[in-house]
């Protein structure tokens, strides 16, 4: 008889990996499943694997690997934790991401500790053990029915292989409890017109070669397979013809539950893991798509001067996943149509401010270090000349900062020391603990990360958006919980002068009287705001973070339609 260890609870185990090739969506269909297993009433728990050996995503070039995504409890995850979030309306933390670098620490730790009393330290089963320990750690403490795992890469890849070993290992000691997902993409060759199912065959050949044969596929493509297709793909892959899941292109990604739903997956899955057929109740989701999808009678644009968009030829929109989706969320709270305009900012140092043109509305995001930094100095100070809706988000609330010593102050000379460590004017500087860190070189997990209480102050913009939406954490007290991400702050000797030129500081840090957002009146500016937090990480299509939708109202306002 198989060993267990799982004595309160039978949780069972769905594993979702990619085939073919990366981006597939195995995180939007993660989440998916999440959701729909969710609204049929059980306790799902989702989590990711990656294969890098950073212990987290924080040190990792957003070009690299895309956005980081920042939780409350100051996990630098990846952009798929979002997806969790946004999918489930639930905050995710370090229980839902882990990186092969965590797995590998562990046990080196555990060996050093001498934990294994003497044993040989191999790969297996030590890695695979602790990756396993891992998912049913997690499933405790979350009490879960269902634990949903994502793993990174694709199917061959040598990079991912214990984790492949764990769900083999997982299966043969809970025969019964475990499933295999396997999601993988279908193209469509130009010159034949018909769509291919033999990668995703050599695909589900690799698993096979692990031990695992998938109990289900999600075939990713441009349109719906056929019946032909289905059947063709079922035979070849050892299955059946209903267990291969068609999942076309769509409109937005908050679609990917319905669709599968339609083709009855969660009921499917339930049924497979000898759990109570239920079906999702996607009453709540049918009315977000109804909103996304209905009709827009007006369309703005909103300028994004940013430095994370070009990768050789190409610029990806990746870098900043969590902005775009905010952006997203709060359009259809307030029923418009986004036209985003990216612009490097390097490309306004060279080019000039006028490339930015005459938006609705301009953001400056997250960012790092000097390159293209005088290129979102630039479009702040441009926003504010021109009266246009300006958003900072950490780096653009800082360089807004930088932007009104130049400008208001006449500090021409006035910089952040990150880009000029020896500049007359520090405004934004390190607090001298974080000077400490930064001279030891210790740049991972040094930074002011996850959610930090702010008191806003009454008879602000900051106030009157947070009231508006009921955001506060504590009213009476003007409590705000905001996700930060940065080591930089604004320079407290400065803040009397900044106020004088009409510089608001409209909240501060409730542990450190750090300044958190800075703002102009609205007498002087229809909307002119900046956040050291980042609330793009907090928003969720049914929940959009109330900054954001301010935001865009007032651009849909300001615009002359």
């Amino acid at each position: 008889m198989p060993p267990t260890d799982n004595k309160n609870k039978r949780t069972k185990f769905i594993f979702v990996s990619g085939g073919v090739i990366s981006g597939i969506g195995k995180g939007i269909t993660t989440a998916s499943l999440a959701l729909l297993l969710k609204l049929s009433g059980y306790k799902v728990a989702p989590i990711k694997f990656e294969n890098y050996l950073n212990l987290d995503a924080g040190t990792i070039n957003p070009i690299e690997h895309g956005d980081v995504f920042l939780c409350d409890d100051g996990t630098e995850a990846d952009m798929d934790i979002g997806t969790y979030e946004k999918f489930l309306n639930e905050d995710m933390g370090k229980d839902n991401f882990v990186t092969m670098g965590k797995i590998y620490k562990t046990v080196i730790d555990r060996e050093r500790a001498f934990e294994y009393n003497g044993e040989d330290v191999e790969a297996i089963p030590f890695v695979t053990d602790e990756i396993i320990k891992r998912i049913t750690d997690l499933g405790k403490k979350k009490d879960a029915d269902i634990i949903i795992i994502e793993l990174g890469g694709t199917a061959g890849e040598y990079q991912n292989i214990f984790y492949y070993e764990a769900s083999r290992i997982l299966d043969l000691r809970k025969p019964g409890d475990v499933i295999h997902v396997h999601v993988s993409y279908v193209p469509v060759p130009k010159h034949l017109g018909e769509p291919k199912t033999k990668p995703t065959q050599l695909s589900v050949q690799t698993l096979n070669s692990m031990g695992i044969q998938p109990d289900f596929i999600i075939a990713r493509s441009d349109k719906a397979l056929d019946k032909r297709r289905l059947e063709r793909f079922a035979l070849f892959c050892n299955m059946y013809t209903e267990d291969i899941i068609t999942s076309p292109d769509v409109e937005t990604v908050y679609e990917i539950p319905l669709v599968l739903e339609d083709q009855k997956l969660p009921q499917k899955i339930l049924k497979k893991l000898g759990l109570e057929v239920k079906d999702p109740d996607v009453t709540l989701w049918k009315n977000l798509i109804d909103k996304i999808k209905s009709p827009k009678e007006k369309t703005i644009e909103i300028a994004i001067a940013g430095k994370y968009f070009s990768t050789g030829d190409y610029k990806l929109k990746d870098s900043y996943a969590a902005l775009f989706d905010a952006i997203d969320h709060a359009a259809w709270e307030a029923g418009v149509k986004v036209k985003t305009k990216w612009i490097d900012s390097q490309e306004i140092e060279k080019k000039g401010e006028e490339i930015i043109g005459n938006p609705d509305g301009i953001i400056v995001p997250i960012g790092w270090g000097e390159r293209g930094a005088e290129g979102m100095i630039a479009a702040a100070s441009y926003a504010r000349k021109k009266k246009i809706p300006y958003l900072g988000l950490c780096y653009g609330m800082q360089l807004a900062v930088v932007a009104f010593a130049r400008d208001v102050l006449g500090w021409k000379d006035a910089n952040t020391t990150e880009v000029d460590p020896n500049t007359p004017h520090p405004v934004i500087h390190l607090i001298p603990k974080q000077k400490e860190v930064m001279e030891r070189r210790s740049y991972g997990g040094t930074m002011r990360l996850g959610a930090w209480e702010e008191e806003v102050k009454r008879d602000t913009l900051a106030y009157k958006i947070y009231n508006k939406y009921n955001y506060f954490k504590d009213k009476e007290k003007g409590i705000v919980l905001e996700r930060h991400r940065h080591r930089y702050e604004f320079n407290k000797e400065f803040e009397e002068e900044f106020a004088q030129k009409g510089l608001v500081i409209s909240s501060k840090c409730v542990l450190e009287g750090l300044t958190e957002t800075i703002e102009l009146s609205q007498e002087e500016h229809p909307f002119y705001f900046g956040t050291q937090g980042h609330p793009e990480y907090k928003s969720r299509p049914t929940n959009p973070h109330p900054i954001f939708v301010e935001f865009v109202q007032k651009a849909k306002e300001q615009k002359a339609f």
